[in-house]
């Protein structure tokens, strides 16, 4: 948590006023026995010695009771202003520092590769940037409100108590050890449960998650009840450990209550006796039992506080976590002025995910020039897309390195290496907003002439016309208000948009139909320039032009050539090929 606070520097006034303000609340709070003591003994108790000698038995002294009534609605507002300026500067502290909390470990999480990311898992970051911050927010909220002014208030009461009577006072001297002892007792025991129950909540999550996202494929396999046991037994674990970190938290309440309970009988009973021996007043017995009702409910405020920075420092150490994993990529300072023969060259290229038993590629090694069509083709888990994702550096090779004109990919900064390679994933991912601005993450600045060449070579300009506002119409979230095709096409002008020196399709038109998909194959080949384009596809048609064809077979390149040369050597294209046309066909084309 400690490391975390750095993120409260910009509101260093504000968490200095907040609990500046609460203190001086406090200390207006601890005058208020003592007005009531002295309201009791000389306004009420006092006798009024005129009225007396006139035959008028009047007991007291109106003034008195008028003159510190009145001090007791000036404390009472002055604290009231004080407790509103002091929860207002700690909502401000504890909000900015939630915000600039969130966007630090946004920013990191995105500077984070693919490695950490899919160690992490999708369902744990959202749950340290939503539910965790979230708690770490109103932890800090919390300790600017009360962390000093219950103890404020518990110790000032002792203090001023002795001020009264020094024998009664020494019931709180016992009663506050005790009372300490349970709380922060309670707390040791219930922070190390509270880090399971994020845990837990991580998991629920990861299974909603999964649900929403898969909800047709579910209910395509009727699969509902067994997914809703699934959840009611992850969500029941859960709910469990919360009824038991519960239920010991609950026991501050009650035990807190019991003790000062307690302390209050032996306190009014020892005040009576004082009383009676002429050694105390009985404004002061009353002072007493206000001191040790405000130390009951400081120390009860203080019970929840204890629990909300529980809660808070197990969610900020899962922050702090995620903070200290850091990218295991290194970044070179780029400025490559090589502009080789070859686009791409892979040097016995090998790739073993982490945590992986066993390389996903072995010895991979080509060279492809510029300009060139390269197809990729081979069985599921053949190792196509891992091929495809090194090439902007998603993942960092094993053994051996891969190359862009003629530099190792690390020795790029991210941004130059980005900028050359654009890459269309095998599921089209939209942005909600505006097909325009999904457009431009191509580029910032493309002017909308540039836009529309995207979309007329990506096939997708024929159904943009159609749409409301064309470019300017809004896109869903994920894109649902679009076919899986126009989705598909979308994403491909997006790469466009820029005019790529590398271009990567990675199985990114399998939604399209074999007319499309070849009108689109042939607008990518007509383009000016000289883009370099791979293209991962489980279909012969889509690769059969290519300049060259990489056939993959688990993780292992077991040939390279055209179509018409691995038609004739490749046991492994000719079994993809004749599976998809009949032989006699193929024979004939």
């Amino acid at each position: 948590m400690r490391k975390l606070l750095v993120y409260l520097r910009n509101y260093k006034k504000e968490t200095v006023l907040a609990p500046l303000f609460k203190m001086l609340e406090a200390g207006f709070e601890l005058f208020v026995p003592l007005v009531m003591a002295v309201i009791i003994d000389r306004g009420i108790g006092g006798s009024n010695l005129a009225a007396y000698e006139s035959g008028n038995m009047i007991v007291g002294d109106a003034h008195i009771v008028l003159r510190m009534g009145g001090l007791l609605v000036v404390l009472g507002v002055i604290g009231l202003i004080c407790s509103i300026t002091a929860q207002y500067y700690a909502a401000k502290a504890a909000v900015g520092f939630s915000t600039e909390l969130k966007h630090a470990l946004f920013e990191h999480i995105q500077g984070l590769s693919f490695t950490e990311i899919d160690t992490l898992g999708t369902s744990t970051m959202i749950t340290r940037m939503t539910s965790d911050v979230n708690q770490v927010q109103n932890g800090v909220n919390m300790v600017l409100r009360l962390f000093l002014r219950s103890p404020f208030i518990v110790f000032g009461a002792m203090i001023m108590a002795f001020t009264i009577d020094v024998k009664s006072a020494l019931i709180f001297v016992v009663t506050i050890p005790l009372l300490s002892v349970v709380v922060f007792g309670i707390m040791m025991l219930t922070m190390p449960l509270y880090k399971k129950v994020q845990a837990g909540l991580d998991s629920v999550l990861s299974t909603t998650r999964e649900n929403l996202t898969g909800a047709r494929v579910i209910r395509a396999f009727n699969k509902e009840q067994e997914e809703i046991a699934s959840f009611e037994e992850k969500n029941g674990t859960l709910a469990h450990m919360q009824l038991f970190v519960g239920k010991i938290s609950a026991l501050t309440n009650p035990v807190t209550f019991v003790i000062v309970n307690v302390a209050t009988i032996v306190l009014l009973y020892t005040g009576a006796v004082r009383v009676d021996e002429g050694t105390i007043t009985q404004g002061e017995v009353v002072a007493l039992v206000n001191y040790m009702s405000q130390i009951l409910v400081e120390l009860v405020k203080l019970a929840n506080l204890i629990i909300t920075i529980t809660k808070a420092l197990a969610c900020a150490n899962r922050i702090q976590n995620v903070f200290e994993i850091h990218s295991s990529m290194e970044w070179g300072c780029g400025h490559n002025i090589n502009q080789d023969d070859y686009a791409v060259e892979f040097e016995h290229v090998h790739l073993t995910y982490a945590g992986a038993g066993a390389e996903s590629l072995s010895d991979i090694d080509f060279r492809v020039k510029r300009g060139q069509t390269v197809g990729i083709i081979g069985g599921t888990g053949s190792g196509k897309t891992s091929l495809v994702n090194m090439i902007p550096r998603f993942y960092d090779a094993t053994k051996g390195c891969v190359k862009i004109d003629g530099m190792n990919v690390q020795e790029y900064t991210m941004e130059e290496l980005r900028s050359k390679v654009r890459m269309v994933p095998q599921k089209a991912v939209l942005f909600q907003g505006t097909i325009r601005e999904n457009l431009l993450w191509g580029k910032n600045d493309a002017t909308d002439e540039e836009l529309w060449r995207a979309v007329e070579i990506a096939q997708a300009k024929e159904f943009v016309e159609q749409k409301e506002g064309k470019l300017d119409f809004h896109i869903a979230q994920e894109g649902r208000n679009l076919s899986g095709g126009q989705r598909q096409r979308l994403t491909i002008a997006r790469a466009l948009v820029g005019d790529p020196e590398i271009l990567i399709l990675d199985d990114s038109a399998s939604a399209l139909d074999y007319a499309t998909d070849a009108a689109l194959r042939q607008a990518i080949h007509n383009m000016e320039g000289s883009t370099t384009v791979f293209i991962v596809s489980q279909r012969a048609s889509s690769i059969r032009y290519a300049d060259q064809i990489i056939v993959l077979d688990d993780g292992l390149s077991v040939d390279i050539g055209t179509h018409e040369e691995l038609l004739k050597r490749c046991s492994v294209y000719q079994e993809i090929y004749y599976s998809q046309y009949p032989k006699e066909e193929g024979g004939a084309q």
